[in-house]
């Protein structure tokens, strides 16, 4: 059942980003805080069906104990939601999926560790294709910056990084974070450690969302919700991809990593079929570049 899971998530996530971007509008001011709000929504309903159909003892001290993390991955998802409303999501998605590289880079800068020399590549591989977008992004061939104006068109190119950045640390944290030996976590155990942290994320999601639901309604933000169909589906598949992820990992993880890696192949394919995006030969080029190297990180770090 694991690989019906692993291939679940993989659709899932895939699904979800379509639905990001087909529900972000960048004349739309707040569009990417009414994203944010409705993923804390749903994310908070999944865990409150959580709490009441799993006796996992949760200690609500754990909210406050996971912040540093939980604060991580919301303020990643922003960035993310902020950038789509500007950025093709074939071109976003691929760098925000560096994250994996960053974390292993910083896992060698502050606990020492060493990684193997095709890691290294796998990396270098990385660097290669970023460097490639980049400067593809300030060519010529782009013309974002006479759309969005500079400053914007800056801005929003930087959003996948951002997300890259902070998804990576939050990923750093969460070794300590459900390591039985070093987490800070209250009332857990080997059996429950990542239900509580991930219970944790979601309710805390869900409390941002509310701060942030008030925060429009104090600005007279309409908010629609039969309006919101595109941005409640992403929500969805989102929580649910989290859901299947678990199991996923809990069967053959070596195997899955690798697949679930592919995400950002799905969400590309996703969105030149359905979203009609269209990028030049040469970034198609640069983001392959990219994506082999987050595939072979995935193999090598599942060995």
């Amino acid at each position: 059942m694991w690989l019906f899971f692993t291939l679940a998530t993989t659709l899932l996530w895939g699904a979800a980003e379509l639905f990001y971007k087909k529900g972000s509008h960048e004349d739309r001011k707040y569009d990417h805080l009414r994203v944010c709000v409705l993923v804390g929504a749903v994310m908070g309903i999944h865990a409150i069906i959580t709490l009441l159909t799993s006796d996992i003892g949760y200690d609500p001290m754990n909210l406050i104990a996971y912040l540093p993390v939980s604060l991580c991955y919301i303020i990643s998802m922003a960035c993310s939601f902020f950038g789509i409303r500007f950025i093709e999501e074939s071109l976003a998605d691929p760098i925000e999926n560096t994250a994996g590289a960053m974390c292993s880079l910083l896992c060698v800068i502050f606990l020492g560790e060493t990684i193997a020399p095709l890691v290294w590549i796998a990396i270098g591989i990385i660097v290669i294709g970023i460097m490639g977008v980049s400067y593809m992004e300030n060519s010529s061939d782009s013309n974002r910056k006479q759309k969005l104006g500079k400053k914007l068109a800056i801005v929003a190119f930087a959003m996948p990084f951002c997300y890259a950045i902070i998804d990576a640390l939050g990923s750093f944290l969460d070794i300590f974070y459900l390591e039985m030996e070093t987490s800070p976590l209250v009332g857990i155990t080997e059996d429950n450690i990542e239900l509580v942290a991930n219970v944790s994320y979601e309710l805390t999601f869900a409390i941002c969302a509310l701060i942030l639901f008030i925060f429009m309604k104090c600005k007279r933000v309409k908010f629609e919700l039969p309006k919101q169909k595109d941005k409640i589906a992403a929500a969805v598949c989102e929580t649910a991809g989290q859901l299947t992820y678990v199991y996923a990992m809990s069967g053959n993880g070596a195997i899955a990593a690798p697949i679930l890696s592919s995400v950002c192949v799905v969400s590309l394919l996703l969105s030149r079929i359905f979203l009609k995006e269209k990028l030049t030969k040469k970034q198609y080029l640069f983001i392959g570049i990219i994506i082999v190297g987050i595939l072979m990180l995935a193999v090598i770090e599942g060995e």
